[in-house]
């Protein structure tokens, strides 16, 4: 068997798999920030627009994927998948492991998928400038990418303890003409008003939407995009899952267990949603598991609740798990998945028993990452490195009991520009820690009263 499983960019998917169309029972909808009453379509054109409101609430299962998209992903897309020959023999496992590469993109990793879908509708219908956050950096270089396309200026607010470790992140999105601010800042009402309170403060995705939304709803012209948590940026990440099924196809295989990292949900949604179809049909019994660090326990002991989806509540309020709106966690080095939510989606699967969450310490996650390294060449992004401890733990799972199997990861990204993670982890620098349970309930005793 070869290692490498391509696809032809005839083979790239024409449509996007709307899962919504198959729970066994609709989301509940997302709320007015203030009278927490379900939000209008009006509400929600304040800062996105029609398009993409249309498929967060679409129950469609196949939504037609426009030719000027298929036209930028097809620079990169379909992305390959590979068979981890190496760390299969490393692990002395009988299981067989297939991990997606999505750090073959301009930006490294999955974000464009939704990025250059994101800036399309909004260039269609008008929009000539967005504001977004952006946690490790990858969403935020991938919209400035996606901006440089479309013509389509970009503003990020980036969560400060990330600016100030992943300078070329910044740069980056500054070589595709976007604009970067360390978050919390003094550009915002939000963002001075946190200052005002902790000087310090190391930043939050909660804190950088809040103002990336404010600076969307003060002016007219101007868009928001967030790249994860909502549907439709989980619809637009289907092209993942579906590409892994036809490669899986040429190899006459399946997996027995998918797994991804999840901080806010798009890229373990991108890749397990197409499957959680053949597991909701009946048709496979797949296991779909998603890890998360224990600094950031959003599916593991968070709640599935009512929250805001920001910290000066301005966002939305959805339910989905959570730990708290004003939860702000500790600076570890995964910072795209510090988020205090998780994608609605994701918490429904979750809730339905479609979907295992597990999570881990950031030094064994680092442990997993340098061993993928020596075996199998890829330096993958912190982010990444929680999908490789978890397919690493089914493997050697796998191995105790003697059992063959087939496991799939999503490898969301490249670490290149997070090589000052890895100096920590060899100047034995990095901590793990475990976010206390007294802190969570505080946090969880803001929830709205809904």
């Amino acid at each position: 068997m070869e290692r490498k499983i391509t696809l032809t960019e005839k083979e790239m998917p024409k449509q996007w798999y709307n899962i919504l169309a198959d729970l066994s029972s609709p989301i509940d909808p997302p709320l007015h920030p203030v009278t927490l009453e379900p939000a209008t379509p009006d509400l929600l054109s304040a800062i996105f627009p029609m398009a993409l409101i249309e498929q967060e609430m679409s129950s469609q299962r196949w939504i037609d994927i426009p030719s000027e998209v298929m036209d930028k992903l097809s620079i990169w897309r379909p992305s390959p998948m590979y068979r981890a020959y190496g760390l299969e023999q490393a692990l002395g496992t009988p299981a067989k492991i297939y991990y997606k590469w999505e750090g073959v993109s301009p930006a490294g990793s999955h974000k464009p998928n939704t990025a250059i879908a994101q800036a399309y509708y909004n260039k269609k219908e008008g929009i000539n400038k967005l504001s977004t956050e952006t946690g490790a950096g990858q969403w935020g270089s991938s919209l400035s990418l996606a901006g440089s396309m479309f013509g389509i200026e970009v503003l990020v607010y980036m969560v400060k303890c990330s600016y100030d470790m992943k300078p070329s992140r910044r740069l980056m999105m500054e070589t595709w003409g976007g604009k970067c601010i360390s978050s919390p800042s003094n550009t915002t009402d939000s963002g001075r008003n946190i200052l005002k309170e902790d000087p310090n403060c190391p930043g939050s995705l909660g804190i950088a939407i809040s103002e990336a939304v404010e600076v969307a709803l003060k002016n007219k012209d101007t868009n928001y995009a967030l790249g994860s948590v909502l549907n439709h940026v989980l619809l637009h990440q289907s092209v993942i899952g579906l590409e892994c099924k036809e490669q899986f196809k040429k190899v006459g295989d399946y997996p027995d267990v998918v797994i991804g990292c999840v901080g806010g949900g798009s890229n373990f949604g991108g890749i397990a949603t197409p499957f959680a179809y053949d597991k909701i049909h009946g048709s496979k019994n797949v296991r779909l598991v998603a890890v998360e660090p224990t600094a950031c326990p959003t599916l593991t002991k968070g709640i599935y609740a009512y929250d805001y989806g920001d910290t000066a509540k301005m966002a939305p309020v959805v339910k989905m798990h959570t730990l708290g709106h004003d939860f702000v966690p500790a600076s570890i080095h995964a910072g795209g998945l510090r988020y205090h939510g998780m994608a609605p989606i994701v918490s429904k699967l979750v809730q339905e028993n479609l979907v295992e969450a597990v999570a881990y310490h950031q030094k064994p996650v680092f442990d997993a990452a340098i061993l993928f390294a020596k075996t199998e060449g890829h330096i993958v992004a912190p982010e990444t490195a929680h999908a490789v401890k978890g397919a690493i733990e089914e493997a050697l799972k796998a191995k105790e009991e003697g059992k063959e199997r087939t496991i799939l990861f999503n490898c969301s990204g490249h670490g290149h520009f997070d090589m000052t993670s890895y100096q920590k982890y060899f100047e034995n620098k990095l901590e793990d820690f475990e976010y206390p349970e007294d802190e969570i309930k505080k946090a969880l005793l803001k929830l709205p009263k809904v």
